[in-house]
C-alpha cells in the first residue's frame, strides 16, 4: 500500500494547541487519536518522522518518540520497516457495508453504495467525550428514560420551533432512530388490513415496517418532478387510507422537496380523507444549495386545528447513524399512547447516545455546515462523473438529501447490480425501493462517500454498464463529443 506522508508543518496545523495539564507526549498522542476519530487522519497517512515533527513542534524528540509508542500501543498506529509510523484506524467498519439492505462481506477495495448513510461529523468526537464526562452522574440512576432524556427532548422541541413549528418537550418521544419511531407509530395505528398510503419509490425499510404491521399499502408514484398532487388527492378520495407515510423533505431516494403550497393543499386533502399524516423528516436538515433557501416549514405547520400529523426525525443522516437516536413529534394528547406502544418494544434509548446528540443539537450549526459541505462536494462530483462516463443516464440533481435517483436507458438494473460487484462496486437494484416491485430501470446512487471515491465508483459502474449492454450505447461521451447534462 502507498501511504501519503503528512508533512511536519501540516501536522502541526492539524494538531492545534496541545492539551494542558498532561504530560507532553500523552497530550500529543491524544490529539492524534482525536484526528483519527474525526477522520482527518486515516489508514492512508504516514506520520512525519520523529525528528521532523519534534523540530516543527519545538518539542524534544523523546516526547514525539513516546507519543508514537503510545499510539502504537493503543492501536492507532503501526511502526513499519522502511515506512516509519503509519496511522491505523482501530476496529473494523465492515459492519457499515450493506447492512441496511443486504448483509454483504465486501472485498477489500470495494466501494459500497448500498447504504445512503454518511460517516460521522467531525464534531461527534467531542460530543462523545462530553457524553463520557456526563455519564458518572447518570450511573446513579436506573438508566431508563422511556420518553427520552429531558434535556434532549427540550432541544428537539426547540429545533422544531426554530424551523417554524412551535413545539414543547411534552410533544417529543425519543426513539432509537427514525425507523424505530415509525415502528412505534405503526404498532399504535396500523392493524391487519389498515390502508397506508406511501410514495413509490420509497425507503425499503419503511415498506418492510408497514408490512410487518400487516398494513395494506397503497402507493403514489413519484416522477421526476416529485408528487403529482391531483393524482395524490384522487388516491386519498378513492382509498381513504388511515395513514399516509410521506417524506416531503428531500425524499429518499428521489431527493424531491415539496414546496409550501403543495404542503398546504395536501394537508387539506388528508384532513378531508380523515387520513393521519406520518411525516418522515430524516433528511430535512440536509439542504445543500444556499440558493434554495428559505426551506419550507415542517409539514405539520399546515395541519388544520385538530388534525393529527405525526413527525418522525433522526440524528442518523445529519450527524451519524451510529448514534441510534431519533424522535417522534406528535400532538400532545397522543404521547401517552405512543409511550405505551414504545414500552412494549423497549424501555428507552441509549443514555450515552442521547447525551452525545444533545451536545451536538445544542450547537448544531457547525456540524450541519460540515455535513452539508461534504455532501454537496460529493453530489457535484458524482453528477459530473455521470455526465462524462454515463451520459445517457438521466438523473435529477436534488437540492438536498443523500442520493441521485437515476433512470437507465433500459430496465437492466438488476443485471447491472450483478455486473458491478466484480467491478468493485456494491449497488442496490431500484426494485428494492418499490412497494409494488418494478423500477428495474432505476438505480439509487448515494453521495455519502467522499468525492474522489464517488468519481471512481462511476468509472467502475460505467465499465459494468458497457459489459451489460454489450458495448452498445454511449459509455463515456455523447455522439457529438460533448458532455451530456443531467436533467435538472
Amino acid at each position: 500500500m502507498a501511504w501519503t506522508k503528512v508533512s511536519a508543518d501540516k501536522m502541526v496545523r492539524l494538531l492545534g494547541d496541545l492539551p494542558a495539564g498532561v504530560a507532553a507526549y500523552s497530550g500529543l498522542a491524544a490529539r492524534v487519536r482525536r484526528l483519527v476519530g474525526e477522520g482527518r487522519l486515516t489508514d492512508e497517512h504516514q506520520l512525519p518522522s520523529e525528528r521532523e515533527l519534534a523540530r516543527s513542534l519545538g518539542a524534544s524528540r523523546t516526547t514525539v518518540t513516546r507519543a508514537y509508542a503510545e499510539l502504537v500501543d493503543t492501536g492507532y498506529a503501526q511502526a513499519r520497516q522502511g515506512s516509519g509510523t503509519v496511522v491505523r484506524v482501530p476496529g473494523n467498519s465492515r459492519g457499515a457495508l450493506g447492512g441496511l439492505v443486504a448483509v454483504h462481506d465486501a472485498a477489500a477495495g470495494t466501494i459500497d453504495l448500498t447504504c445512503a448513510a454518511p460517516a460521522a461529523v467531525p464534531q461527534a468526537h467531542e460530543a462523545i467525550a462530553r457524553a463520557g464526562a456526563q455519564m458518572p452522574a447518570q450511573l446513579r440512576g436506573s438508566g431508563y428514560y422511556p420518553e427520552g432524556l429531558p434535556e434532549l427532548r427540550e432541544l428537539v422541541a426547540a429545533r422544531y420551533s426554530q424551523r417554524g413549528l412551535p413545539t414543547s418537550a411534552d410533544q417529543v418521544l425519543v426513539t432509537s432512530g427514525a425507523l424505530a419511531g415509525l415502528a412505534i407509530v405503526a404498532q399504535l395505528l396500523v392493524s391487519p388490513g389498515t390502508r397506508v398510503l406511501t410514495e413509490d419509490p420509497t425507503y425499503p425499510n419503511a415498506i418492510a415496517t408497514l408490512r410487518g404491521a400487516h398494513g395494506r399499502i397503497v402507493t403514489h408514484p413519484m416522477d421526476a418532478d416529485g408528487w403529482d398532487l391531483p393524482t395524490l388527492e384522487s388516491s386519498l378520495r378513492r382509498a381513504t387510507p388511515a395513514l399516509a407515510v410521506l417524506m416531503p423533505d428531500f425524499h429518499n431516494p428521489t431527493g424531491a422537496l415539496m414546496d409550501e403550497p403543495t404542503r398546504e393543499r395536501l394537508a387539506a386533502a388528508l384532513a378531508r380523507a380523515g387520513t393521519t399524516a406520518v411525516i418522515d423528516e430524516s433528511s430535512a436538515e440536509l439542504a445543500l444549495d444556499p440558493a434554495a433557501q428559505p426551506l419550507p416549514r415542517p409539514f405539520a405547520v399546515f395541519a388544520a386545528a385538530g388534525q393529527d400529523v405525526i413527525t418522525v426525525g433522526s440524528a442518523s443522516k445529519s450527524l451519524w447513524g451510529g448514534f441510534r437516536i431519533g424522535w417522534v413529534r406528535a400532538p400532545r394528547a397522543m404521547l401517552p399512547a405512543l409511550l405505551r406502544a414504545r414500552t412494549t418494544r423497549d424501555l428507552g434509548s441509549s443514555v450515552f447516545d442521547q447525551l452525545a446528540v444533545a451536545h451536538l443539537l445544542g450547537d448544531l450549526g457547525p456540524a450541519l455546515a460540515e455535513r452539508r459541505a461534504g455532501l454537496r462536494r460529493t453530489r457535484d462530483a458524482l453528477a459530473g462523473a455521470l455526465r462524462i462516463d454515463l451520459p445517457d443516464w438521466q438523473a435529477t440533481v436534488p437540492s438536498g438529501g443523500l442520493s441521485l435517483w437515476c433512470r437507465l436507458p433500459r430496465p437492466y438494473g438488476p443485471a447491472l447490480v450483478q455486473a458491478a460487484e466484480p467491478a468493485g462496486v456494491l449497488l442496490v437494484a431500484g426494485g428494492r425501493f418499490g412497494a409494488g416491485g418494478g423500477l428495474a430501470g432505476h438505480l439509487r446512487l448515494p453521495f455519502t462517500v467522499d468525492a474522489s471515491t464517488a468519481v471512481e465508483a462511476v468509472r467502475r459502474i460505467a465499465t459494468a454498464d458497457a459489459q451489460v449492454r454489450g458495448g452498445a450505447g454511449a459509455t463515456r461521451r455523447d455522439s457529438a463529443g460533448q458532455r451530456s447534462p443531467l436533467i435538472a
